[in-house]
């Protein structure tokens, strides 16, 4: 069984659908108990740091044994920067320190160069290392919609990036857990592959 965690900060109903167009059955819970048997946890998120973490901390055990289970694990957008220690955005609260690192905003100074803050739209990904999730995936376009990025603090966990006047990590990966900035489930065909290559994990 493979369950979307309901925490109130998802993008539930298109990253569900995502799975549903590619015949991948999901459950969509809050139930402790499920997401405890789970063979695979994804993790979507929409908002605010410090908002989706005092959603979170009643899952905060779950995840992290699930992971120290070696069971698959994919987080998305603020689900993947969740995943790190804290965030400019919410500067008291901590994250789920799955990786160290911070999350940090663009710089204002990406708008003397034209370019928007929140990052919004079609970037093509930099692979930068082989992983699972990138299995027939290239320099192909996904979709981002952010304000914040990640700065690991090993880079080595970097799988992909994108040019938005800095260098952003559009994907990470370590062992059984996986966590996309863009939006694999918005992001065509191509993103749609990720969600396969996700599935195969499990």
């Amino acid at each position: 069984m493979i369950a979307i965690i309901d925490y109130g900060s998802g993008n539930l109903k298109s990253i569900r659908n995502g799975f549903h167009r590619i015949d991948a059955e999901v459950l969509v819970t809050q139930d402790k108990n499920e997401l405890k048997k789970a063979d695979a946890l994804i993790l979507p998120g929409v908002g605010a740091f410090g908002t989706a973490m005092d959603n979170l901390r009643k899952y905060e055990d779950i995840i992290h044994q699930h992971i120290s289970d070696d069971k698959p694990f994919l987080g998305v957008c603020l689900g993947l920067q969740v995943l790190f220690s804290e965030s400019e955005e919410s500067p008291e609260v901590k994250g789920l320190d799955v990786f160290p690192g911070k999350v940090v905003r663009f710089p204002e100074t990406l708008r003397k160069d034209g370019l928007k803050i929140p990052h919004m739209g079609w970037n093509n990904l930099n692979i930068r290392q082989k992983s699972p999730l990138l299995e027939g995936i290239g320099q192909d376009y996904m979709y981002f919609v952010h304000s914040y990025y990640v700065q690991p603090d090993d880079d080595e966990i970097i799988t992909a990036t994108v040019d938005y006047g800095v260098e952003v990590p559009a994907m990470v990966s370590q062992d059984n857990v996986f966590a996309t900035q863009f939006h694999p489930e918005k992001s065509g065909v191509v993103g749609l592959e990720i969600l396969k290559n996700f599935i195969k994990r499990v």
